[in-house]
C-alpha cells in the first residue's frame, strides 16, 4: 500500500475531494454552495480525508449533533459525505478514515456516532448497527385543514426565532422522553429560517417548518405542546389545499397528527434508516435517559477490537431514570456482544432479536427481561437527512 494517512481536509484540497465526491455519487448539487458549507467544517476541524502524498482520495464530515435519547441530549457526531476514489476503494481507504472520524469524535467528546449508510458491510464491520428510521408520510391537505385550532394564535417565523425553536423543540423532546431527533447547532436553524424556500411558523408552545416539493407540500419538522396548537399548525399547513393535495410529513410513527387526522396516511409510506455506533460506552449509558421506576444491576463483557476502551468487563446499573457503566470484575454470568449488538441494544433492540443473529451470548432469559425493559421505549425515529 503506498503511504496514505488520515489528514484534516484544507481549502486548498477541495477540488480534489469534490471531483472525488462526483465519481463517488456522480453529477448534482451546487459546487458553490457545497464549498461554503465545506468551509465551516474545515474551520472547526470537522472535515477529514485520507491523503496518498498530497492527493486527497477519501473524505467525510462530522456534524456536531445532539441525539434526544429517552429524553435526554446526548452529544452524536453525524458522519456524512463519506466518499472514496473508485481507484482506492478495496485497499482499506474507508476503514482508514472512518477510524479517524472515530478519534476525531473521541476527541471531541462525542459518545455516539451515527450515519446514513450508503452501504452496510463497511459500517458493520467498524461497528455500526441499525437503530431507527426516518419516516415520510403522507396526508391529504383538505383533511388537515379541517383540524381547527382557530383559538391558537400562530404568527410567521423568522431567523430571530431560531432560540426559541430550540427551547421549544427541547421542552417537547424531554416531556415525551423522545429518542432519536437531533439537535441542530443554532446557526443551521437561522439558515433554515431565513430561506425563502421555507416557510416558518410558531405558537406559543410549537412550530412548524414547511417547504413546496413538486407541486405537494413538505414538513420538515412540527413541534406542539398541546393538542390545540398541533391542531392550528397542521391546518396552517393545510391551507394550502386548494394548490397542494398532499402534504408530506416527517414525523414518528407515534406522532399525534396519525390520531389528529382522519383519514389514515398514505400507506406507502417513505423510511430512509440510520445507524448507531457507541465511542464512549460509559459516557453513553451515563448521557441517555432510561425509563423511571426500572432498577437493574447488570454484568456485561463487551469486546470492541477498534475502540480497545470500551473492551472489557462492566456492571450496569441503572436507576431513577439514569444508567451507570463501571469497571467490574469477570463474571461467568456476563452478557457478551460486540459493538454492533451494543448499538443496536442502546437502540431498543431486544436481545432475543440479538441472540437469534448470534450478535450475543452468556447472560439468562431472565436478565434478558430486565435488561429489555431498561433499554425499551418507543421506536428512535429521526426527522433530518444529512
Amino acid at each position: 500500500m503506498t503511504d496514505l494517512r488520515v489528514v484534516d481536509v484544507t481549502e486548498e484540497q477541495l477540488d480534489s475531494v469534490w471531483q472525488v465526491r462526483l465519481r463517488s455519487f456522480g453529477p448534482g448539487g451546487n459546487r458553490d454552495e457545497w464549498q461554503k458549507n465545506a468551509l465551516g467544517f474545515i474551520a472547526d476541524g470537522r472535515f477529514l480525508g485520507v491523503a496518498d502524498g498530497d492527493e486527497v482520495v477519501a473524505a467525510a464530515r462530522i456534524w456536531p449533533f445532539e441525539q434526544w435519547w429517552h429524553g435526554r441530549r446526548v452529544p452524536m457526531g453525524g458522519v456524512a459525505g463519506v466518499v472514496v476514489a473508485p481507484e482506492y476503494r478495496g485497499r482499506g481507504v474507508a476503514s482508514l478514515l472512518m477510524r479517524g472520524v472515530f478519534q476525531r469524535c473521541v476527541d471531541r467528546g462525542y459518545p455516539l456516532t451515527g450515519l446514513y449508510p450508503a452501504t452496510t458491510v463497511l459500517y458493520r464491520h467498524l461497528g455500526y448497527e441499525f437503530a431507527g428510521s426516518r419516516y415520510r408520510f403522507s396526508f391529504q391537505a383538505a383533511d388537515l385543514r379541517t383540524l381547527g385550532g382557530k383559538g391558537t394564535a400562530v404568527r410567521r417565523a423568522g431567523r430571530a426565532d431560531a432560540e426559541l425553536f430550540l427551547e421549544l423543540a427541547s421542552k417537547t423532546h424531554e416531556a415525551r422522553r423522545s429518542t432519536g431527533p437531533l439537535i441542530w447547532p443554532l446557526s443551521e436553524i437561522e439558515s433554515w429560517l431565513e430561506d425563502d424556500d421555507n416557510f416558518a411558523y410558531v405558537a406559543e408552545d410549537g412550530f412548524v417548518v414547511y417547504n413546496w416539493s413538486d407541486g405537494d407540500l413538505a414538513v420538515d419538522e412540527l413541534v406542539a405542546g398541546s393538542a390545540e396548537t398541533a391542531r392550528a399548525l397542521w391546518a396552517t399547513v393545510g391551507s394550502g389545499a386548494s394548490i397542494a393535495k398532499t402534504v408530506h410529513a416527517y414525523c414518528a410513527p407515534f406522532d399525534p397528527i396519525h390520531l389528529l387526522a382522519e383519514h389514515e396516511a398514505d400507506g406507502d409510506a417513505r423510511l430512509n434508516r440510520w445507524m448507531l455506533r457507541l465511542l464512549d460506552a460509559p459516557a453513553a449509558i451515563a448521557a441517555r435517559g432510561f425509563p423511571d421506576g426500572v432498577v437493574l444491576e447488570a454484568d456485561l463483557r463487551i469486546d470492541d477490537p477498534e475502540l480497545p476502551a470500551n473492551t472489557g468487563d462492566w456492571r450496569l446499573s441503572v436507576a431513577a431514570g439514569a444508567g451507570q457503566l463501571t469497571a467490574a470484575q469477570p463474571s461467568q454470568d456476563a452478557l457478551t456482544l460486540g459493538p454492533r449488538a451494543l448499538a443496536a441494544l442502546y437502540a431498543g433492540t431486544p436481545l432475543a432479536g440479538l441472540r437469534g443473529a448470534g450478535l450475543v451470548t452468556g447472560g439468562s432469559p431472565d436478565g434478558d427481561a430486565a435488561i429489555d425493559a431498561v433499554f425499551a421505549g418507543p421506536t428512535p425515529y429521526m426527522l433530518d437527512f444529512f
